[in-house]
């Protein structure tokens, strides 16, 4: 019920909607992407490179002191552990993979908080791949220290300075530069965005995290589900990844918390969930912040991860559906929550998982319920704007 179809649609959210020049490259992704994902040459690669490279599994940690705070039992998914400092790179291992079985010789990529950057340029480096990374010239300046890793690693990174010089932005340059090479480019997106295939693939790819949350409260607490899962959602990949094997299990409550801004009516928010209405982006039907006319509406957000004006098709169904529960967390929100983890468990979170955190002091638990939060990454690459709230640690 809450997985895609085979048209690409979660409902009436997804969809290829693409320019006639990409319509060749899309059709041969739709086409031969279950086939490879699910074939056993391929599994045995990716499973290889996730245990020996990634660091895979990402541990599952018992929380205590923040559990004692909220009065019942935190597990954190520690996604910040993995090769890169996040999630992504387990869905870029995936698509280089896949584009090498392609024969492509060119990978492009889009990036916010710089994170997806680093993970394709991580890939490209690790496969001998030609890599052009598209990052909003705002972005670049806020995440400089993953630039210059990108750039280390021999990745071209484009700053880009159309629009707000975000996430939107750097998605636009990247799909006009794969109109532009559609024969030998392959378009690694890190988000459960974009046209068909794109959002079932990267939750495929995400969905390890899952999986190892299934096999880890198995052995810690004698069953394989929890009473609630809670991720941060931009595009979704890290939350996509989170419930994919729990979506259609009632007995599991699913809390997905996008970003506030200054606040929902502030005019200065990235809570497209709450605020958005069904449009197209980047080649997708789903919820999207509009204008009357069906303009983009710039989004705002402290975390550059989380500022996307759109969201992917599965979670606008999980919404539609009142499947999840969608939480708004404020920037000052989250920055009180990632200080609060760092002082009581010495975890320095990303401020995308900060929203996440954010979301505890919104809901009430019982003693006995079990709690997973992913941590879809570290809080290196905002130490910077920590540094610049360093009165919340007073």
């Amino acid at each position: 019920m809450y997985h895609v179809d085979k048209h690409g649609y979660y409902g009436h959210f997804g969809g290829a909607y693409v320019p006639e020049i990409l319509h060749r490259c899309v059709t041969e992704l739709q086409e031969i992407y279950l086939e490879t994902l699910e074939s056993a040459s391929f599994g045995q690669e990716y499973e290889a490179l996730l245990h020996d490279y990634v660091g895979r599994p990402s541990p599952l940690y018992p929380a205590r002191r923040l559990s004692r705070k909220y009065d019942c039992r935190i597990y954190l998914k520690r996604e910040d552990l993995n090769h890169t400092g996040a999630h992504k790179i387990n869905n870029t291992i995936g698509q280089i993979l896949l584009a090498r079985r392609m024969k492509k010789t060119r990978i492009i990529a889009e990036t916010g908080a710089g994170q997806h950057g680093l993970a394709a340029a991580t890939v490209c480096a690790l496969m001998g791949m030609e890599c052009i990374v598209y990052m909003g010239k705002t972005d670049v300046e806020r995440q400089h220290i993953n630039v210059q890793k990108m750039k280390m690693l021999g990745a071209k990174v484009i700053p880009v300075t159309s629009g707000n010089m975000t996430l939107k932005d750097a998605a636009n340059e990247a799909i006009r530069d794969w109109c532009c090479h559609p024969s030998d480019t392959y378009y690694i997106i890190g988000s459960t965005v974009g046209p068909h295939p794109y959002p079932d693939m990267v939750a495929r790819l995400q969905s390890v995290i899952s999986k190892e949350i299934r096999q880890q409260l198995q052995e810690k607490e004698g069953l394989n589900y929890p009473d609630y899962l809670i991720a941060c959602v931009g595009g979704g990949s890290n939350a996509a990844g989170t419930i994919y094997h729990y979506v259609d299990d009632q007995r599991v409550k699913i809390v997905l918390s996008e970003a506030g801004g200054e606040g929902l009516r502030s005019g200065r928010s990235a809570a497209t969930i709450r605020l958005g209405r069904q449009g197209i982006i980047h080649g997708a039907r789903t919820l999207v912040m509009q204008t009357d006319d069906g303009q983009i509406e710039e989004p705002y957000s402290i975390s550059a991860g989380l500022d996307y004006p759109g969201i992917g098709p599965m979670h606008a169904h999980l919404w539609e559906t009142k499947r999840a529960t969608v939480l708004s967390v404020n920037d000052d929100e989250a920055l009180a929550a990632a200080f609060e983890l760092t002082r009581l468990e010495g975890i320095i979170p990303a401020l995308e998982s900060a929203h996440a955190l954010g979301a505890l002091n919104k809901l009430s638990f019982r003693p006995e319920d079990i709690v997973v939060l992913t941590l879809s990454g570290r809080g290196d690459k905002d130490m910077d704007t920590y540094i610049l709230n360093k009165e919340m640690t007073e």
